[in-house]
């Protein structure tokens, strides 16, 4: 990939993987309730199940999807069932310390979630339509944006980690643990409006 081409790649990944959605909701949440290193799992977790959906959109799946609208609703659906299961279930992570933290998905769930991210696949669709390179160099440029993605959502997820774990600090109280997590489970079902933009 030409640096002419590599520098509005990194832009493009670090405001799409950078800017508020579900996964930095979940990771918000995440490092509030668990901390930062038994966090670190789900962050890897989000970021390989991300790159996944990139890399079936560069072997095809994305021109499938954008070429049958019934199937494009049917993943927008899917993604707000989600989406509302993820607000859910941080909406119910309770307080650190007691048994209904385990309401927090699993590195493996959010993982397999990744299928059904709709901010996931605007990403991967727009990634590859967008940086991919003409034959033969369209292997070596989608690898880039794999690689570029790969970076861009470790650092980005990992801010969002710290961030939760800095909230960690001032909520002192389990009714003050209740709000921050019901707020994220409400602002996590408010992501839903992405979907049928």
């Amino acid at each position: 990939m030409t640096p002419a081409c590599l520098g509005p790649l990194i832009g493009f990944a670090l405001i799409t993987c950078g800017t508020p959605g579900p996964n930095n909701m979940l990771l918000t949440a995440a490092g509030a309730n668990l901390g930062v290193r038994k966090s670190l799992p789900l962050l890897v977790s989000v970021v390989t199940g991300l790159n996944l959906i990139i890399l079936a959109t560069a072997l095809g799946l994305g021109v499938l999807i954008t070429s049958r609208p019934a199937l494009a609703s049917t993943l927008k659906a899917a993604g707000s069932l989600y989406l509302l299961w993820l607000a859910l279930k941080l909406s119910r992570a309770g307080v650190p310390g007691e048994r209904s933290v385990s309401e927090m998905p699993r590195w493996h769930q959010a993982a397999l979630a990744q299928l059904l991210n709709p901010k996931g696949w605007f990403m991967a669709l727009s990634a590859v339509g967008g940086f991919t390179q003409p034959s033969p160099l369209y292997w070596p440029s989608a690898m880039s944006i794999l690689a570029v993605f790969w970076l861009s959502g470790i650092l980005t997820g990992a801010f969002w980690l710290l961030f939760g774990a800095s909230v960690r600090r001032f909520l002192q109280t389990p009714d003050a643990w209740r709000r921050f997590n019901l707020t994220m489970g409400i602002l996590t079902a408010a992501c839903i409006a992405m979907v049928w933009a």
